[in-house]
């Protein structure tokens, strides 16, 4: 089982969080969740904020990454029921607050691709895309979306 997985790796797959204001944490269309970009909160508490490269080590970004892949997860077995319906992770687009200097959002979003890579092993492959930001809401330091294809 995936929440199985999850928990071997050391991880716990969280209840979705509350949003930060006028939206849904997810939605679904045909077979295709896209999750509402998700923050690295733990436990109601915004864990990573600040700057990439400045105020954040790339080591401390890829686990706030890591956080927000979970928080996609969460989101999308709200919605679909059970993380089994996964067929695949189709697409991560990752925003990091990064540091005038920093050029490594990609290593960064790897923190979240490489979970999910051992997770999901196949279906965790994913398109992606890694963005340098100037600001996340709340201060966060990396945000993450998440579209997936489910079987139901």
């Amino acid at each position: 089982m995936i929440e199985d997985k999850i928990k071997e790796l050391g991880f716990e797959l969280p209840e979705p969080t509350k949003p930060m204001a006028a939206y849904i944490p997810s939605i679904k269309t045909g077979n295709y969740i896209f999750t509402a970009g998700q923050v690295p909160f733990v436990k109601g508490e915004l864990k990573y904020k600040g700057r990439v490269g400045s105020d954040l080590t790339l080591e401390e970004a890829q686990k706030a990454a890591q956080i927000c892949a979970l928080n996609c997860l969460g989101v999308v077995k709200s919605i679909s029921g059970s993380l089994e319906n996964i067929e695949q992770i189709v697409k991560l687009t990752v925003f990091v607050c990064s540091a005038d200097n920093f050029l490594s959002q990609h290593l960064v979003a790897n923190g979240a691709s490489e979970l999910l890579g051992k997770i999901f092993g196949e279906i965790g492959k994913h398109a992606r895309s890694a963005v340098g930001v100037n600001a996340l809401p709340g201060g966060s330091a990396v945000e993450i979306e998440m579209i997936v294809k489910v079987n139901n």
